[in-house]
């Protein structure tokens, strides 16, 4: 999943979000986006569908799946 993380990050970094201001979108605790980011844990399916909407990108996309 280390494909995700860094996509992730790009993402973020692309929409001018800090880890705090993603966290507050998605629900969760800044250490917990920081923690997906250095691949210290992934996230839920919930999660991953809450990201896929609000950077507009598919699934397979952020998984590292596709390009």
């Amino acid at each position: 999943m280390s494909e995700f993380r860094l996509r992730l990050k790009e993402l973020r970094t692309e929409s001018k979000f800090t880890q705090k201001q993603l966290a507050e979108k998605l629900g969760t605790t800044n250490s917990s986006v920081c923690d997906w980011e250095c691949g210290r844990s992934e996230p839920g399916i919930d999660h991953i569908v809450k990201l896929c909407k609000l950077f507009e990108v598919s699934a397979d996309y952020l998984l590292g799946l596709e390009d």
